[in-house]
């Protein structure tokens, strides 16, 4: 396996023995995957609970999000993006529901994820050769 490796291609590919890793695939031909969808589901699950509208997928933040998750999963940092958006980082959980219950039990991050404002989202979560899964989530 490769050192590097998105989860969604883990998610939609389990038996295949010869994972891509991230330099290799084309940001912006990878559709949304099953880790990437959970994660907007349960975030849109928050909205709706707290009475906001939910977010929309966003092609050019999931791009953007998949970009930086991968360079902090490369680079082994946990750094937010320099691009003028709302972003959530992670590290370390290990699925969805945890990467999740995180930022929501954290003032910032709960803040982003109810913000009235933003409407369009990206998401993305990459997984180190050693396990270690890094989580971003960008909003306009």
């Amino acid at each position: 396996m490769s050192p590097l490796v998105n989860l969604a291609i883990v998610a939609s590919a389990m038996s295949s023995p010869n994972l891509p890793d991230a330099n290799s695939v084309d940001l912006r031909e990878v559709a949304l995957n099953v880790v990437e969808a959970s994660v907007i589901e349960k975030i849109n699950d928050q909205r709706e609970h707290f009475g906001r509208a939910p977010l929309e997928v966003d092609l050019s933040l999931m791009q953007s999000s998949r970009r930086h998750c991968s360079w902090m999963t490369r680079a082994n940092r946990l750094q937010h993006t320099s691009a003028p958006v709302g972003e959530n980082i992670a590290m370390g959980q290990r699925n969805a529901s945890e990467a999740v219950r995180d930022w929501m039990n954290s003032p910032g991050h709960r803040a982003n994820i109810l913000n009235g404002r933003y409407s369009r989202v990206g998401t993305a979560a990459y997984v180190t050769g050693r396990g270690t899964i890094y989580w971003c989530m960008q909003f306009e």
